[in-house]
């Protein structure tokens, strides 16, 4: 009976908790679209059949939020977004009179900490033993941290000077400083679970090496749509 009783105290009982949790974790699914705007993607452009909405990708988030006061709370956050496009050079043909083809792959990897302002309460102690998640509870975000990048090329590529087609691989990979800002809203499913949306922007660039060396820093700039679950402990 100890086992039963220990739980029960933790987790209270329908619709309530006994306290306010000590932590949320929130797992998001959606789509990152890049800026793209720097110089590197502009010389890919010029030449290949890809523009900066093939960047448009699959994006995941997490959250771990850490409250500080009645609405302000701690966040540490990481993710993913990236996306392979495919293209062929505009204009020009293989001898085979086949296109020359060649496969984009950009990904960003953000990791911060930053504080998370509920714009309402996320919920209230209606007495010394019970505390009632809101229904509702819409926020902004913002922080700072680094951002990880990856920009690859793989493929048949021209070489003008001599007009021969070659095999290669290009990459150029690092890291960036990031800030952040988001603006979100969860919405309460029961005690221990909720459902949480959020639209976030970030800023960073980062300097190209390896292949890439000589452009201007790569943007890796860009804007998130995520939509997924919280849990509350």
């Amino acid at each position: 009976m100890i086992p039963a009783a220990l739980s029960a105290q933790s987790r209270g009982g329908d619709g309530y908790l006994f306290r306010r949790p000590s932590a949320t974790l929130s797992i998001r699914a959606g789509a990152g679209q890049p800026s793209a705007n720097s110089d590197v993607f502009d010389f890919v452009s010029k030449d290949l059949t890809v523009g900066r909405s093939d960047f448009l990708g699959a994006a995941f988030m997490a959250d771990i939020s850490v409250p500080l006061s009645q609405r302000l709370e701690l966040q540490f956050s990481g993710g993913t977004s990236g996306r392979r496009a495919n293209s062929e050079y505009r204009g020009f043909v293989d001898n085979n009179d086949l296109p020359i083809e060649q496969q984009t792959t950009f990904r960003r990897v953000p990791l911060a900490v930053g504080l998370k302002w509920n714009l309402l309460p996320a919920g209230r102690q209606i007495s010394r033993l019970a505390w009632v998640p809101s229904r509702i509870v819409p926020y902004v975000a913002a922080g700072g941290g680094t951002m990880y990048y990856q920009f690859r090329q793989s493929g048949d590529f021209i070489d003008f000077e001599t007009n021969d087609v070659f095999s290669s691989k290009l990459t150029s990979s690092g890291w960036g400083a990031l800030g952040y800002g988001a603006a979100g809203a969860t919405f309460n499913v029961n005690r221990s679970v909720g459902l949480i949306t959020e639209l976030r922007y970030d800023v960073s660039n980062a300097s190209l090496g390896g292949d890439f060396g000589g452009f201007d820093p790569i943007s890796l700039s860009g804007v998130g749509v995520t939509a997924g679950l919280q849990f509350r402990f």
